[in-house]
């Protein structure tokens, strides 16, 4: 699986539900291509869910939905690193030393304690607190390279690189100084029926949003009530956000460009349109949506994967973790 030539990339999603066709086309759809050029480890972030009650069930269903969604959006486990992050007990004890490495000054400054504490005033909990002490460890075990972030994910990198330098300039030189990767801009996909917010899977409208698993039928009667506007010509413009965002859809999926589409709907009304793009997104995310319905109906295989996932992790992790525990002076079991 691992080449020493290649970059380490990781990355971990928190086990909230299934992907839209706006984190598919913005994002996702390139892990496929990233694990040719780079040595990808991917986590399912069960331990940093916890800071969010939700039924225990519930976790354990969509903990192992968001494994086999990965690996039906075409990540391969022969050639990444995939598994659940509660299943490596590195994570937990790099997440307590990360801890005492962290100042409770720099912890209270994060942007995403703010807003979480606001979003959930009934449950600030410690772990809300300290979750960025914990991500520092989910990189640096692995001396990632590079490290996927949005904007929401800036703040925790620098976090984690000064955490990382603290601890070097304590202990010794130990820790890799992760940075951002930044791919090649994916698609931006608004909001079916609002098209001036990004599309998002907390929207409480159904019809804004395309998940990734939505069948045929489904994704094709979205469209047809896609927001447009009274104009009933395709063409690409700030002040047709509407269209614009059904155009940005159906290039992505596609690969035409703007001009082509234009000409391919010329003379031709909204209706034809919306059933062309639908048409086309339903046939993007069939092969996911089999996949996924295939795979989660072979338990057996799912937990071989996690196992082995987990397994090849705790091996990589482990040799990390040692050297920060003689570092940090603990005493080693023999």
């Amino acid at each position: 699986m691992e080449n020493e030539a290649k970059k380490i990339i990781l990355s971990g999603i928190q086990p909230t539900g299934v992907f839209t066709l706006g984190n598919y086309l913005g994002a996702v759809r390139s892990w496929k291509t990233m694990q040719e050029q780079y040595n990808c480890y991917y986590f399912i972030a069960d331990l940093h869910s916890l800071t969010i009650h939700i039924d225990p069930q519930k976790r354990r269903q969509q903990t192992r939905e968001a494994f086999a969604l990965l690996l039906a959006c075409g990540i391969d486990t022969e050639k990444s690193l995939v598994f659940v992050q509660s299943h490596n007990k590195c994570h937990a004890e790099m997440g307590w030393i990360m801890d005492c490495c962290s100042q409770f000054g720099e912890l209270s400054r994060m942007t995403q304690f703010k807003d979480k504490s606001a979003k959930h005033p009934d449950n600030i909990n410690a772990g809300l607190f300290t979750y960025p002490a914990l991500m520092a460890g989910d990189i640096l075990l692995y001396q990632a390279d590079y490290v996927p972030v949005g904007a929401d994910q800036t703040q925790h990198l620098e976090f984690t690189r000064d955490v990382a330098t603290r601890f070097n300039h304590t202990y010794g030189e130990t820790f890799k100084l992760p940075e951002g990767y930044f791919p090649k801009a994916g698609a931006r996909v608004m909001s079916l029926q609002d098209p001036t917010s990004k599309m998002s899977k907390s929207d409480t409208n159904p019809k804004a949003t395309i998940s990734i698993l939505d069948d045929e039928k489904t994704i094709l009667k979205k469209f047809k009530s896609a927001v447009t506007d009274s104009e009933a010509c395709v063409r690409y413009s700030e002040d047709k956000p509407g269209v614009s965002n059904l155009m940005t859809i159906y290039s992505a999926v596609t690969g035409k460009t703007m001009a082509e589409i234009e000409a391919e709907f010329a003379g031709k009304g909204y209706g034809d349109f919306k059933a062309v793009v639908g048409q086309a997104v339903a046939d993007e995310l069939r092969p996911i949506r089999e996949d996924f319905a295939r795979l989660m109906q072979d338990r057996a295989y799912l937990e071989e994967e996690m196992k082995k996932g987990a397994e090849h992790a705790t091996y990589i992790a482990n040799k990390t973790l040692t050297k920060v525990k003689k570092r940090v002076g603990l005493l080693l079991e023999k």
